[in-house]
């Protein structure tokens, strides 16, 4: 089985995660490098600045969807490790693609996609935990670090097996490094809220 190879299960998921749809999708609607606009980031926050829900929408689910169907696929196996090596190997290819000079998106639709696939109680916690801190705090950056650290600190209250908690928790490191500039920003007040350019 391919799950028998773990060099082979994390190429063919880092280069899964590393297809750039944000890019793909900007480009063929004639939406221009979607790197030269706002944040110069791939992923979907970015791309509702091009001024197109729809495209936004469709990068979101295109960029969560990588991350579930390789995750989920690989877990037939039933090997832990296998499986969040897979998980861990998606995130960090959209973060990091091959195709863009490793030069990618945060990781927060692909994370949430890869928890939700490792457990699914933690992908309603990170839509909850980021709807709620989204809606009272107004900051998207900040949404996205609540729920990956609740999701982190989840894998364990779950008693989930190590390998996935271990992830999890990589996973919730990766996006908070991903965030620095944000991080910044909310520490020094600039941060824009959600509907703010």
């Amino acid at each position: 089985m391919i799950t028998d190879s773990y060099p082979l299960v994390a190429t063919i998921a880092y280069l899964v995660g590393s297809i750039p749809f944000g890019l793909i999708l900007t480009k063929m609607a004639g939406r221009g490098d979607i790197r030269a606009i706002g944040s110069g980031n791939i992923g979907a926050t970015n791309v509702l600045r091009t001024g197109s829900k729809k495209l936004a929408v469709l990068t979101l689910c295109l960029d969560a969807g990588k991350g579930a169907a390789i995750t989920l696929l690989v877990a037939i196996s039933g090997n832990h490790v296998v499986v969040a090596l897979a998980g861990l190997a998606v995130t960090f290819g959209h973060c990091f693609p091959v195709w863009l000079r490793f030069q990618g998106g945060k990781g927060v639709a692909t994370s949430l996609a890869v928890f939700a696939a490792f457990d699914w109680r933690l992908g309603v916690l990170f839509c909850v935990v980021w709807l709620g801190t989204a809606l009272v705090l107004r900051f998207s950056s900040l949404a996205a670090l609540v729920s990956a650290m609740t999701c982190g600190i989840a894998g364990f209250v779950l008693h989930l097996p190590a390998p996935i908690a271990i992830a999890m928790l990589v996973l919730t490191g990766l996006i908070w490094t991903r965030h620095h500039k944000n991080i910044g920003r909310l520490l020094a007040g600039t941060e824009p809220k959600i509907g703010e350019q």
